[in-house]
């Protein structure tokens, strides 16, 4: 997946409308700490209401764990041209 492309999917997927890509490096990093937020509202869901929702709960973390793991993936191999 291209760099370009995954931000594109990422802004899409948090629905951020005014995402303003100044550099490749930190539009993923930005993207990857709202992602980390993201995450940290549904562990804190699930740990409120264990029994509401849960398999969407679930299916939702597992994805946003998938992009977290291929943005760190694409940020080490930006890293790494330099």
């Amino acid at each position: 997946m291209s760099v370009k492309k995954f931000i594109d999917s990422i802004a899409e997927y948090l629905q951020l409308d005014n995402f303003v890509i100044s550099g490749k490096k930190k539009a993923i990093k930005d993207l990857l700490k709202k992602l980390k937020k993201r995450r940290l509202k549904i562990f804190e869901s699930i740990r409120n209401a264990p029994y509401e929702d849960d398999t969407e709960l679930q299916e939702e973390l597992a994805i946003i764990a998938l992009q977290i793991k291929k943005g760190e993936k694409i940020l080490t191999r930006l890293n790494q041209k330099k």
